[in-house]
């Protein structure tokens, strides 16, 4: 354990040096794994007048940015350095044209303690289920897509620090820079405190989803079920029209209607148009207005 701490220890000092030059002329005071990180605390600075962290303690003894985000994950730090690291996406770098301190790293380590985590669990939780079932459970909680879902669950993208470009192309809200830096989050707890606690922290961000899981193992698919359901009765495929748009761009909703030998079956509405029509396809099962 010395020798890990040892070794730690001198990372952290040869990225302290990175980061300087990364934010100069700005300050930059590390917390080296180890350290009280209240006795030490951590500045970095991002783009413009953002701070990230400010320390431990903000003005007039409000909750910093970073205390916000480790409130949101039930985790403090014991280095801070790993956190800004985690936050840090590559583009800052990049601009600054400055040796890489980014969260690609971490992002490759989170994804592999990610991996290893939910694949025991769901190994344990289905016992009777071969490989490609577990497979597929798997899929629907470490997809980048499903990591972005809990990343926007625990509001990350606030906390990503980004380049001018990449902030002005809109990146704190894409998917893929969200579940990278949920991915880098994981890496840098593992690092911080180990496996455990890595663990825990991932069952208990996912234990909703594990627990639908549990609850329908099968993961559905209402425009296959409804198709499969209505050639049974008539070699006809059903029929999906997106009949409506509505909202902002950046957050449009879709309707879609289905219909079958030209009879209004059902409508759903939904953030995407496939959403939209498989929410329609749902609600023409729970209907079964061809029956009536």
């Amino acid at each position: 354990m010395q020798d890990r701490w040892a070794w730690d220890k001198r990372v952290a000092r040869q990225k302290t040096v990175v980061v300087a030059q990364l934010v100069e002329p700005r300050i930059v005071i590390p917390v080296v794994a180890g350290s009280s990180p209240v006795d030490h605390p951590t500045l970095f600075f991002g783009s413009g007048n953002e701070v990230f962290p400010d320390s431990r303690q903000g003005v007039n003894n409000k909750p910093s940015r970073m205390q916000a985000l480790e409130s949101r994950i039930e985790y403090k730090f014991r280095n801070s350095l790993l956190l800004a690291e985690a936050m840090t996406h590559p583009s800052l770098a990049y601009e600054s044209q400055r040796p890489h301190f980014d969260n690609q790293r971490l992002e490759f380590l989170g994804d592999a303690v990610l991996q290893l985590v939910v694949t025991e669990a769901l190994y344990r939780l289905f016992p009777d289920s071969p490989e490609g079932h577990l497979t597929k459970l798997r899929s629907r909680v470490v997809s980048k897509k499903a990591l972005a879902r809990f990343a926007i669950l625990i509001n990350l993208g606030e906390y990503v620090l980004l380049g001018k470009g990449e902030e002005a192309t809109g990146g704190r809200k894409r998917l893929s820079t969200l579940a990278d830096a949920f991915e880098s989050l994981i890496g840098a707890v593992y690092l911080d405190a180990g496996l455990e606690t890595a663990r825990n922290m991932i069952l208990r961000l996912f234990e909703k989803e594990i627990r639908n899981m549990v609850d329908s193992p099968e993961e559905r698919n209402p425009k296959g079920e409804l198709q499969e359901f209505l050639q049974a009765i008539e070699p006809i495929a059903p029929v999906y029209t997106i009949v409506g748009e509505s909202g902002p761009d950046h957050r449009r909703v879709f309707q879609a209607e289905v219909r079958w030998q030209n009879r209004l079956l059902a409508s759903g509405k939904g953030k995407s148009k496939k959403e939209a029509e498989a929410r329609a396809a749902a609600e023409a099962l729970r209907l079964r207005v061809w029956e009536a």
